[in-house]
C-alpha cells in the first residue's frame, strides 16, 4: 500500500522545486583563470552568485568549474546553504544605518524614506533586490572588488538590528522603545 505523498519519490522532488521556485538569483561576477599546462592554458571559471526570497533572506555564494553554467549551479548552491535573515522596516528599507567591512571593502548602508528606490552600485544593488528591500541609500569606499563588496554589505546586514530584537535584549517593551525613539526625534526637531 503506498501512503500519500509517496509517488516514487516525486514528493520530494517537487517540495524541493517548490523551496528553489521561490529563490531569485542574481549572477554579480565571473572570472576566467587560467592555468598553464604543457599542451597550453587550461581554462576554469570563478561565480559569485547572490540569492534572495525578497523577503529578508540573503545569501551569496561562490562556485568554480570548467564550464561557465556549472560555476554558476555550484555557486547558486552555496548561496543558498548561506541565507541570512535581515530585519526591514515596513518590509522596504534598513532600521538604521549600518557600517560594514571586509579586507579593503567598506560600505555604509542607510535607511531611506518611501519613494527613494535603491541607490547603490553593482555588487549591493544585487544584494537589495534579492533581499527584497526597495529604500536604500548606500556608498562603497575603498576596494571595488565585488568579492570584498559583497562581504562587507553581509558584514553590514549582519549588524542590523530591530526593535524587536533591541527590546528583547534589554528587556523592554517594544512599545516602550518606539516612543524613546518618537521622543528623540522630537527632541531633535525642537533643537533645529
Amino acid at each position: 500500500m503506498a501512503r500519500e505523498g509517496e509517488g516514487g519519490g516525486r514528493g520530494r522532488d517537487r517540495d524541493r522545486d517548490d523551496r528553489d521556485n521561490e529563490f531569485v538569483d542574481r549572477l554579480v561576477h565571473i572570472n576566467r583563470v587560467a592555468k598553464v599546462v604543457k599542451g597550453g592554458r587550461r581554462f576554469g571559471f570563478a561565480a559569485l552568485v547572490v540569492v534572495g526570497d525578497q523577503k529578508g533572506r540573503v545569501g551569496f555564494g561562490h562556485g568554480k568549474a570548467r564550464e561557465v553554467p556549472e560555476a554558476i549551479r555550484k555557486a547558486t548552491e552555496s548561496a543558498k546553504r548561506a541565507l541570512i535573515r535581515v530585519p526591514l522596516r515596513e518590509g522596504r528599507t534598513l532600521h538604521h544605518d549600518v557600517y560594514g567591512r571586509h579586507g579593503a571593502g567598506r560600505v555604509i548602508l542607510r535607511s531611506a524614506p518611501a519613494g527613494t528606490g535603491i541607490i547603490a552600485g553593482g555588487p549591493m544593488r544585487a544584494i537589495f533586490e534579492t533581499l527584497g528591500m526597495h529604500d536604500v541609500v548606500a556608498k562603497s569606499q575603498g576596494s571595488s572588488n565585488p568579492y570584498n563588496m559583497i562581504r562587507a554589505t553581509f558584514d553590514a546586514l549582519t549588524q542590523e538590528d530591530s526593535p524587536r530584537l533591541v527590546a528583547a535584549r534589554r528587556n523592554m517593551k517594544v512599545s516602550t522603545l518606539q516612543a524613546r525613539r518618537q521622543g528623540g526625534e522630537a527632541d531633535a526637531a525642537g533643537d533645529a
